[in-house]
């Protein structure tokens, strides 16, 4: 049995409970993870509180990256790992299937090995937050030297995006408030628009015609839609789908689109090992105190991720 960390009815942070499951089949093009760190994310919370729409997932187990040491390989697995590598992995969680438990089976492109002087807790912050980054600036596709402004800059994904922007070789316009501003300008932010301000309207008094693209970590939705250009891109990360009017391109993402993007994880493994992205922990948790790190969640305004530990 696997020890895991769910919900059988759905509910505040208190549902969440310690659960005994079945150990997962593992398939071809898989492999099987002994896993130490499961973050926790905002996305966690909408599993443990979604109302059951019917009774097929009797227990939900949150977490969507996980960091952990490979145990079993699978058959027709066509990346180098083997048994014993320290890595990092994005998870879909369905049911029983999520990254809180301590035993996990993935594909093997949801998976990236871990360089050596990066935790396992840190490790497990890069997957699903960076793949979303990067997928917001593929969908961007801006060329170099184009202008991008990023709203909720100072979060996880938006200081990921930061940076990524700047490898890429584009210009960066990040919203942050006083006490986050030296950590936007430290992942490489040109140009910053106090928190405070309207944001569009900001962005636009600084660049009149508006700014090539936007990121909108914040889910400013349509308010953050004037910041842009006429034939602009707007990408948007909770599923809002635009204004109804075709002035910019409004693009949801949705991060399963990359769950096995494993040569993309492997860069982002590379850039938090060198130091080049930069990973925020705001505490290690015991498994067990999962509901207590769902309610540190809730209050909002916490820099980083916590992360659970689990003990194996």
């Amino acid at each position: 049995m696997v020890h895991a960390i769910g919900v059988r009815q759905p509910g505040g942070p208190d549902a969440l409970e310690e659960l005994q499951l079945a150990t997962e089949p593992l398939g071809p093009g898989q492999v099987r993870i002994r896993v130490s760190s499961a973050t926790v994310n905002p996305a966690d919370a909408m599993i443990r509180s979604r109302p059951r729409q019917d009774e097929t997932d009797v227990v939900r187990v949150p977490g969507m990256e996980v960091a952990g040491v490979i145990t079993e390989i699978g058959p027709d697995v066509d990346r180098p790992f083997e048994p014993g590598d320290v890595v990092m992995a994005i998870v879909v969680p369905s049911g029983e299937h999520g990254g809180y438990r301590s035993d996990l089976v993935v594909p093997s492109g949801s998976v990236a090995k871990v360089p050596a002087g990066l935790s396992q807790a840190k490790a497990a912050t890069v997957p699903m937050n960076g793949l979303t980054a990067q997928l917001a600036l593929d969908t961007l596709a801006l060329p170099d030297g184009a202008s991008v402004a990023v709203s909720g800059a100072a979060g996880k994904v938006g200081g990921y995006v930061i940076q990524l922007a700047k490898l890429a070789g584009l210009i960066v316009i990040a919203d942050s408030s006083r006490q986050d501003e030296a950590f936007v300008r430290a992942c490489g932010a040109d140009e910053i628009v106090p928190r405070e301000d309207d944001f569009a309207t900001e962005i636009r008094r600084r660049h009149p015609a508006g700014v090539d693209g936007l990121v909108d970590c914040a889910v400013l939705d349509s308010a953050a839609l004037p910041a842009v250009k006429d034939g602009g891109t707007v990408v948007t990360v909770r599923g809002y789908q635009g204004d109804g009017t075709d002035r910019v391109c409004v693009t949801p993402i949705f991060v399963r689109d990359y769950v096995e993007a494993g040569d993309k994880l492997d860069r982002l493994s590379d850039l938090a090992g060198s130091g080049r992205l930069t990973v925020r922990v705001a505490g290690v948790l015991p498994a067990d105190q999962a509901a207590y790190a769902h309610r540190k969640l809730e209050e909002r305004g916490m820099r980083g991720r916590l992360v659970l530990e689990f003990d194996n």
